[in-house]
């Protein structure tokens, strides 16, 4: 691999789907994408320091609300105020803004505190199961279970965080995907294993929602193991939040060169080597959320936005493979775009159909065959213009196509306010692209254009390609 090879690696890995959605589907739908990628980033350290507030209040043997403000003429979602939850993100932006070296010590040592709880989670939990707990398998049925997947996207949104981290990498173009997939595995299964513990010792209606495994021991007899639990809770949390905080500082400084956001984001400190400005916005706006919101508004909201991501990414890696400007033929991409329409289309009117009709199916019996067959078209009558040179994504188009639908039919699992408080979010920022980042974007991509000019003409004339006159002018 040429040196020039793994900057262009480590360029596209370290803004992660921004920069992915930057080269594939152009400047805006890479903004619109930014703009939800932040959000998810604030949304979730918010929830994760509302549940800080919730375990910290169970080891001190305390209602959470104990530790909370209720103010009365706010409504009831937003009246719970946790000052708490913001303190612990002043703190964790104090230990983001020192360096990375510190923190990664912590997190280290953090991280096997955590796995250690872990695994006393999932074994003592198995040793107080009954099977009983399990007799009522779907009390909510199907759609219960649907809804539940879909909020279950909460706990996703952090490995984007590791490619933000291709800098500290040698191989980012092998190093990367092993970090996703494999982390993503272990979190998989570690959540599955917790999930069944916890189900087992406790029947579902009585779970606690803001400290679950510490009340679940407590009502099971070990109420000493409640402080063990809640102290790794603690310590995981923190862990998160630490490196949400280094992973959203380094996105929006990615995001903030490219001039769609403030370019002052993204100056790195000198002493610290870290992007002090970005990392205090961005945990402001947590400590403001956290101080606030409920955790169930927090975990609908960033639901949304993660699985439209997740959608978005999918469509990016189709126009990858099927499209290349200037080599894919017309007749080729007309046949792509409209079968990439009708998966979109039916995987949209499949969702809207779930969320619409409770009892009906003649609607799948159309949406669903019209996706199946647009995905064999795309298959089998429109060329793959681009092959993966170092890792690919198997299984296309069928991979991403089910992507697709999928993660806009859970979208169909989530309530109508969510989608509003999104529409709203999106509608800021298209309001502030249209009047700065359109024009940041073209100036900033007319003067690298004008940069890299001026860079070759200079090369051929050190080459003595170029016999430079007086009318020639070149900036040093």
């Amino acid at each position: 691999m040429t040196l020039h090879d793994h900057y262009r690696q480590i360029y596209v890995c370290l803004g992660g789907s921004f920069a992915y959605l930057r080269v594939e589907l152009g400047d805006f739908m890479a903004f619109i994408a930014a703009g939800n990628i932040i959000l998810e980033y604030v949304v979730g350290g918010a929830a994760v320091a509302r549940s800080w507030t919730s375990y910290f209040a169970t080891l001190l043997n305390h209602k959470p609300d104990d530790f909370r403000i209720v103010a009365h003429r706010l409504g009831e979602d937003y009246s719970h105020l946790d000052p708490i939850a913001v303190g612990v993100c002043a703190i964790i932006c104090v230990l983001a803004v020192l360096g990375t070296k510190g923190s990664s010590r912590f997190n280290y040592i953090a991280s096997i505190i955590h796995m250690v709880v872990i695994l006393f989670v999932v074994i003592a939990g198995f040793t107080k199961a009954d099977v009983k707990n399990y007799q009522d398998f779907t009390p909510y049925g199907v759609r219960g279970v649907f809804k539940s997947a879909a909020v279950l996207f909460f706990a996703y949104i952090g490995f984007d965080a590791v490619s933000t981290m291709a800098e500290e990498t040698k191989n980012p173009g092998r190093d990367i995907p092993i970090g996703l997939v494999g982390s993503m595995v272990v979190t998989t299964v570690c959540y599955c294993l917790m999930a069944v513990a916890l189900c087992l010792m406790q029947p579902y209606s009585q779970i606690d929602p803001d400290a679950p495994f510490s009340v679940a021991f407590s009502d099971v007899g070990w109420d000493w193991a409640k402080y063990i639990v809640a102290f790794g809770a603690l310590k995981g949390m923190t862990t998160v939040l630490l490196v949400g905080a280094i992973g959203q500082a380094r996105y929006m400084t990615h995001i903030a060169r490219t001039h769609m956001m403030p370019p002052w984001l993204a100056q790195v400190n000198a002493k610290t080597g870290t992007p002090i400005n970005a990392t205090v916005v961005m945990l402001s706006a947590t400590a403001l959320i956290a101080f606030f919101t409920k955790l169930k508004i927090l975990a609908d909201l960033l639901s949304v936005s993660t699985l439209f991501i997740f959608m978005v990414v999918a469509v990016a890696l189709l126009v990858r493979r099927y499209y290349v400007t200037g080599e894919t033929s017309s007749s080729d991409r007309n046949k792509f775009l409209v079968f990439l329409g009708l998966i979109l289309a039916s995987s949209t009117a499949t969702a809207l159909y779930w969320a619409l009709e409770e009892d009906g199916w003649i609607g799948y019996c159309i949406t669903v065959p019209i996706w199946f067959l647009s995905t064999v078209g795309m298959k089998f009558l429109v060329p793959q213009a681009r092959a993966p040179k170092v890792w690919g994504v198997p299984l296309v188009p069928w991979l991403p196509s089910a992507s697709i639908a999928i993660n806009i039919f859970l979208l169909g699992s989530i309530d109508s306010k969510s989608f509003i408080r999104f529409a709203i979010w999106t509608g800021i920022l298209l309001i502030y692209y249209v009047l700065f980042g359109l024009h940041a974007t073209y100036d900033t991509a007319k003067a690298t254009l004008k940069e890299k000019n001026q860079k070759i003409m200079l090369q051929k004339v050190e080459e003595g390609g170029v016999v430079a006159d007086k009318s020639t002018t070149l900036d040093p």
